[in-house]
This record gives C-alpha cells, structure tokens and sequence, in this order.
C-alpha cells in the first residue's frame, strides 16, 4: 500500500498531468491518490482540472479530493460561506484576482466543489488542506513546536498531511508531559494524559504553485516512511 498525497494544483493541468505521470513510473504502486484542496486557482484551467479529476481515464486511480483555501474563496464569491465576497481573496490578489476566479469556475462547478469533505481520516493520520481548526491554517517548520501538537491532539492523529503552506516538509512533535482538560456545563473534566509517542506534520508541496516544478508526497502506511518528489515538467 502506497498513498500519494497532492495539493495546490490551482487550475494548472499540465503540473497535474506531470505529477500522475510520475505516480504510475513509481516501483512502489500508488494504491490511494489524495489531493488536499486548492485544485482551483489563478495557475491555468480551473474547468479543465475539474472535469480530470471528475473524469479519471480507464486504468487512473480515483481522486479523493477534500477543500482548500482557493475552494473557501469560490464559496465565498457565490455566497455559500459565511464571509461573502471573498475578503481574504480580495486582500491578497486584488480585484484581478476575484474577477478571474469568478469568471473561470462556473456555477455547477462550484457546486462539485460544494460536494467535498473538509479532509480524510485514515488509518491514524489526518488528510487535509490547513488543520481542524482552519483552511487557513498554515502549518510550516517554523510553526511552533507547541501549536503543531496543539493542531495534531485536536486532529486525533499521529501523522497530520497538510498543503496550505505549499512547502515539502516533515516536523516531528514528541510531547514528553501533556495533559488536557475539558471544561463542560459540569465543570472541569478528569485530565487526559496525551501520552508520549511522536506525532509528526508532514507538509505536501504544491504540484501547480510554481511554473515548471511540482512537489508532492508519498507515503506507505506500512512502514510509515514519508517520501517527497519534485516533478519538472514543460
């Protein structure tokens, strides 16, 4: 059993093209293809991207595809969030930038997009685009080493797989004493040990972020070894 584990296409087809190409030349069989959000973007065909992942060709693996940040902001923009008008998308890529996601993901797309999980739990680890705490969460090695156990004891799992940030990265997490307690209408709760075995944050990479080189990651849940690709295509 082998996973591979993507984010950050951003509308760019050839990087995802690129990055499957170098999935099926692996030794190991791919079993599992993950993509943890931000298939959409202001890298490429938005439309085109959809319809490969909807369509997987005879023989492909099935993509299991959870939300990402540029999907948040396309909900935004059709008023399906809580924050209309894409305030975060606005900040940061102007005016240009909302009107080419708005004109380049159509209405039924969106509502696909609507359809996906916030992120997958598998095995003991946690597949998702930010954290449970946010799609904005943006996990990176210079992350504090108490935020990332913060976000790993919240996500229930010993492995979280992250692609907000874009970076390829493994940060290992090894609480020596932590306890939690949790407060409810009766009061305080017993205190948990959160025990002391190492938890990691493995970021993904981004396959369509950068022109020309996409990253991604591998991993096999029998051995529990992490492996990172670069892919340059074009």
């Amino acid at each position: 059993m082998q996973w591979a584990i993507l984010s950050g296409i951003e509308g760019n087809l050839a990087a995802y093209e690129a990055v499957l190409q170098d999935i099926r030349r692996q030794r190991s069989p791919v079993t599992d293809l993950y993509i943890v959000g931000d298939v959409v973007g202001l890298q490429g065909n938005n439309e085109a991207v959809i319809d490969r992942l909807r369509s997987p060709r005879t023989g492909e693996l099935e993509p299991q595809v959870c939300i990402g940040w540029w999907e948040e902001q396309c909900f935004s923009l059709h008023g399906l969030s809580g924050l209309p008008d894409a305030p975060e998308l606005m900040a940061q890529f102007g005016g240009d930038g909302v009107k080419h996601l708005w004109e380049s993901v159509s209405r039924k797309s969106v509502g696909w997009l609507r359809s996906l999980h916030f992120g997958f739990h598998e095995l003991d680890c946690l597949l998702i685009h930010g954290s449970t705490v946010s799609y904005a969460d943006e996990l990176t090695p210079e992350t504090p080493a108490i935020q990332l156990c913060d976000r790993l004891i919240r996500a229930d799992a010993n492995t979280l797989f992250c692609g907000r940030s874009g970076l390829t990265f493994e940060c290992w997490v090894t609480p020596r004493k932590l306890r939690s307690t949790v407060t409810t209408l009766d009061g305080k709760q017993e205190p948990q040990e959160q025990g002391k075995t190492p938890r990691r944050v493995v970021g993904v990479g981004s396959v369509g972020r950068t022109q020309g080189q996409a990253t991604y990651a591998r991993y096999n849940p029998g051995n529990d070894d992490v492996t990172f690709s670069t892919v340059t295509y074009g």
